[in-house]
């Protein structure tokens, strides 16, 4: 099934904070309250994303640094609201698409937990790269985690897509 992407706006943040708040999912993808998620929407540095099947939302993901002067842009936050049905991967791939094609990003990056080996296959399966660790970098749970780095670079995105 091919999903529909489009921005999210305000009306989207219950389907988003619900979907944050799944279980298991805090120590996975992490989660705001409202005040900030309408902080960001209002932020041009920001560009939520919805997925949707059906008509119906499946998943939403969350860009900062959007169009940002240094051409890298990060992928804040990817989530689904049923997990493994091929969903994350789909939204994940077309995020990346959009970045590439509507901003003159050069690097796209992300951190992920490295026990969370389910996302790290579905990250390198979209073309990202392992980088190294960056030990401490997020504040979760009220504890410190580490966050393994990985990106993709325009140039291995066009290869991919001429392949």
């Amino acid at each position: 099934m091919t999903l529909e992407i489009t921005r999210a706006d305000t009306v989207d943040l219950p389907f988003i904070m619900t979907t944050e708040r799944l279980e298991g999912y805090e120590a996975l993808v992490g989660r705001w309250d409202e005040s900030r998620h309408r902080k960001a929407l209002g932020d041009e540095r920001y560009a939520y994303f919805l997925a949707k099947a059906d008509g119906k939302p499946v998943g939403f993901a969350i860009v900062c640094d959007w169009a940002s002067p240094e051409r890298v842009t990060c992928v804040k936050r990817v989530a689904v609201a049923r997990p493994n049905v091929g969903y994350g991967r789909q939204l994940l791939q077309a995020v990346v698409d959009i970045i590439f094609r509507q901003t003159n990003a050069h690097r796209i990056w992300l951190g992920v937990f490295p026990d969370n080996d389910r996302a790290r296959r579905a990250y390198a399966r979209a073309g990202f790269v392992a980088e190294g660790v960056a030990r401490g970098s997020a504040f979760i749970g009220g504890k410190y985690r580490d966050e393994l780095i990985m990106a993709i670079f325009r140039t291995e995105w066009e290869q991919d897509r001429e392949q």
